[in-house]
């Protein structure tokens, strides 16, 4: 019987909610040349002398708010996927299949479940990082970060990647499953389509033409040659996407970014200023949903679901609801499960 790896990457999180832990995370993931770009020499004392001492407290308190008996909230999500994927697929058309997760920042590490993988004696690794749309800061980091680990091993070329899914019809299906799931027990008055953010200057660093990103309003609204690793771009269509499926109108559903960090210009609308404003157009009641985080995690739980929320209500809003992350949804479950045979059996 043929024998199939299957990795599964997601960011990462800290092992604990402590200061020291939460330290040593963000050094670890602030290093990381696509995620802050700029000349390493700049960035040692940046993040090492400037970031790091004064965030890790501060944002230690905030993984412990969400915080289990379970661990961190990213891991759990995480696991219980693989648990579920490995379950739904067994053994398919004549193959064995093994499922194990990586983060790209923390543990458990990919260069672990890589070594876990290896040992089994598997003709084939398929990679699939949890990342709807692509980003040099998330998707390809988890890419090179991958075959640099295989190759250490000596199975980078067993390996084969999963591209984005920002447009996979199964995603945007268990993605709107989710949002109509939610609005029948809520009535909201509007619905917020919350992205993570990025630079302005990670975008027009992939526009190679250098007469497209950045240079009208609407430079995203399609996807062509010229923008299709467009993150902005993928997240807007994927946005409306959800909306066409779930039937809501463009005036009742915004597309933002959350998570700025630093002074550099991020890409808008600001999910915290859409949140403040929209009591000022009769909006008293809003979900948000969050289609770039396939697992609820720090962003989601403490970003929108706590601080989201109060800046909503301070606003003069009266509720604010989360929709939870596809997390381990039986619809997100044979998604990801379908692909990976869709991709075994190409072979």
């Amino acid at each position: 019987m043929k024998q199939t790896g299957v990795l599964l990457i997601n960011l990462g999180t800290p092992d604990e909610p402590s200061p020291e832990a939460v330290g040593k995370f963000l050094r670890e993931f602030l290093m990381d040349g696509f995620v802050l770009d700029i000349p390493a020499p700049l960035r040692w004392p940046l993040v090492n002398i400037a970031i790091v001492p004064r965030r890790r407290k501060q944002s230690a308190l905030l993984y412990q708010k969400i915080h289990s008996d379970r661990g961190p909230a990213l891991l759990v999500n995480t696991r219980e996927l693989a648990e579920k994927v490995t379950a739904q697929l067994g053994a398919t058309n004549g193959r064995r299949y093994v499922v194990k997760f990586g983060m790209r920042y923390g543990n458990p590490s990919i260069g672990a479940a890589l070594a876990e993988l290896q040992s089994e004696g598997l003709d084939r690794l398929l990679v699939l990082p949890l990342y709807p749309q692509y980003a040099e800061s998330s998707f390809e980091t988890a890419v090179v970060e991958t075959k640099k680990r295989a190759q250490e091993l000596g199975c980078a070329d067993k390996l084969t990647f999963l591209p984005p899914f920002y447009g996979e019809p199964s995603f945007i299906n268990a993605c709107a499953q989710r949002v109509v799931d939610h609005l029948k027990e809520f009535s909201a008055d509007h619905v917020v389509f919350s992205f993570h953010g990025l630079p302005v200057r990670h975008l027009k660093k992939l526009d190679q033409s250098k007469q497209h990103c950045a240079m009208d309003p609407d430079c995203c609204q399609q996807i062509s040659a010229v923008n299709q690793n467009c993150y902005r771009a993928q997240c807007v269509f994927t946005a409306r996407a959800i909306a066409q499926q779930v039937g809501l109108s463009e005036s009742s559903c915004t597309t933002t970014f959350q998570s700025r960090f630093g002074r550099t210009e991020w890409v808008g609308p600001a999910t915290d200023e859409v949140l403040r404003k929209l009591p000022e157009t009769g909006v008293k009641k809003v979900a948000v949903f969050c289609p770039s985080f396939v697992a609820d995690c720090l962003e989601t739980l403490e970003e929108i679901a706590i601080r989201g929320k109060e800046t909503f209500l301070a606003a003069g809003g009266e509720e604010l609801r989360l929709i939870p992350s596809l997390n381990s949804h039986p619809l997100w479950v044979a998604a990801v499960s379908n692909w990976i045979v869709a991709e075994a059996l190409r072979a």
